[in-house]
């Protein structure tokens, strides 16, 4: 029933942002991380998830104000939120390719970004931008579920990042980033909870 919630308040607000009905966007958006997070108490999970969803519900709220000081507000929440993740992930061992694709990731992303960011935002940004990557790139030793929910929150925060650098964005993006972001979230919750099943941390 909270999953099947989750994906009914995902729908709506992912409508809201398709028509344009930033009152439905309101609405829907702060009702996700705790839908997700209700569903994630029943199943037991580890006390560090519970902690990334209730910073990622922080980060949600605190991006709903267009302003820059709610922006890194909201970007300190899921840092908070990532640096959980990566403690939960714990010390396995990463393929050294796909590190090596995500640092290349990272400094091209931050390389081309740097100069169209905002002066005061580019420390921030790039520090960010160091956590999320290594949060998403150390997600992959929980499987491939919880490695694909850390790239699509790469992809995620790339798009919000690219907006704020003022390049051409997609069609409604929005849309595309809170598509990307509510699936993340979903893979990375139900990636660690399968974890925790097999009696892995």
């Amino acid at each position: 029933m909270l999953l099947a919630a989750f994906a009914a308040a995902t729908a709506a607000d992912l409508v809201s942002l398709l028509a344009d009905w930033h009152p439905g966007h309101v609405v829907f958006k702060p009702l996700l991380m705790p839908l997700l997070l209700a569903y994630a108490v029943t199943r037991r999970a580890p006390r560090l998830l519970l902690a990334a969803l209730v910073f990622g519900w922080g980060g949600d709220l605190a991006l709903l104000f267009d302003a820059e000081p709610a922006f890194l507000v909201g970007m300190g929440s899921f840092a908070a939120g990532h640096v959980c993740y990566l403690v939960l992930f714990g010390r396995g061992r990463t393929q050294p390719a796909l590190a090596a694709g995500y640092a290349a990731a990272l400094l091209g992303t931050v390389g081309l970004l740097w100069g169209d960011l905002p002066a005061d935002l580019r420390i921030p940004v790039a520090c960010y931008s160091l956590l999320l990557t290594a949060m998403a790139c150390r997600a992959a030793v929980f499987g491939l579920r919880a490695g694909i929910g850390g790239a699509l929150f790469l992809l995620s925060d790339s798009l919000i990042a690219s907006g704020v650098a003022a390049w051409p964005q997609p069609p409604r993006p929005d849309f595309w980033i809170m598509a990307t972001y509510a699936a993340a979230q979903y893979l990375l919750t139900t990636g660690a909870l399968d974890r925790g099943r097999t009696g892995v941390r």
